[in-house]
C-alpha cells in the first residue's frame, strides 16, 4: 500500500469512526417508542431517518468492498427501531477496516451513483465515501432535533448540550 493511498484511507477511517460512533449515540437517545415522529408534512419520519442511516453505510461497505452501490443499502421494512441502529452500530468498524486495507485499490476505483435527476455518473471512490459521511452527519443534525422533539436527551456531539453539559 502506497503512503498516500495508506494515508488516505487511514485519516477517512479515523473520521468514520469517530463521526459513526456519535451518529450511533444519538440513534440510541432517540425514543424508539417515537419512530413515526415526523416534525412537519415535508419531512421524514425518524425511522426513514433512521434507514437513511442504514443504507448509506450499507453503501459505503459496498463501495468500499469495490461492489456496486446502487441496491445495496435497501433496509427491510419490518426492522424495528432497535433492529435499524443495531445494524447501523454493527457496520462501522466493519467499513473502516475494509477502507483501509484497501486503501491503494480504493484510490483507482470508481462508483457509479446518482449525479442529478434521473442522471447517473462516477466518483472517486475514496470521494463517494466521504460524500455519504457528509450526509450523515449532515442527517444526524436533524435527528438530533427530532430527538429533543420526540422527549429524548439530545447527547454531546462536538460539545456539551443542555442535556449534557460538560462541566
Amino acid at each position: 500500500m502506497s503512503d498516500t493511498s495508506n494515508h488516505a484511507a487511514t485519516t477517512f477511517a479515523d473520521t468514520f469512526r469517530r463521526e459513526h460512533a456519535i451518529t450511533v449515540k444519538v440513534l440510541r437517545a432517540f425514543p424508539p417508542d417515537q419512530a413515526e415522529l415526523r416534525p412537519h408534512e415535508r419531512s421524514g419520519t425518524a425511522m426513514q431517518l433512521a434507514r437513511t442511516f442504514l443504507g448509506e453505510a450499507r453503501m459505503s461497505l459496498a463501495a468500499a468492498r469495490g461492489e456496486p452501490v446502487l441496491g445495496s443499502g435497501s433496509a427491510p421494512k419490518e426492522l424495528t427501531w432497535d433492529d435499524v441502529v443495531d445494524q447501523f452500530a454493527a457496520l462501522g468498524e466493519e467499513i473502516a477496516s475494509v477502507v483501509v486495507a484497501r486503501g491503494d485499490e480504493l484510490g483507482s476505483e470508481r462508483v457509479e451513483f446518482y449525479t442529478g435527476p434521473r442522471q447517473m455518473g462516477e466518483y472517486p471512490a475514496m470521494g463517494f465515501l466521504w460524500f455519504l459521511l457528509h450526509d450523515q452527519i449532515h442527517h444526524r443534525g436533524q435527528l438530533s432535533v427530532y430527538v429533543r422533539l420526540a422527549g429524548g436527551k439530545v447527547p454531546s456531539i462536538y460539545g456539551p448540550t443542555a442535556d449534557e453539559p460538560w462541566h
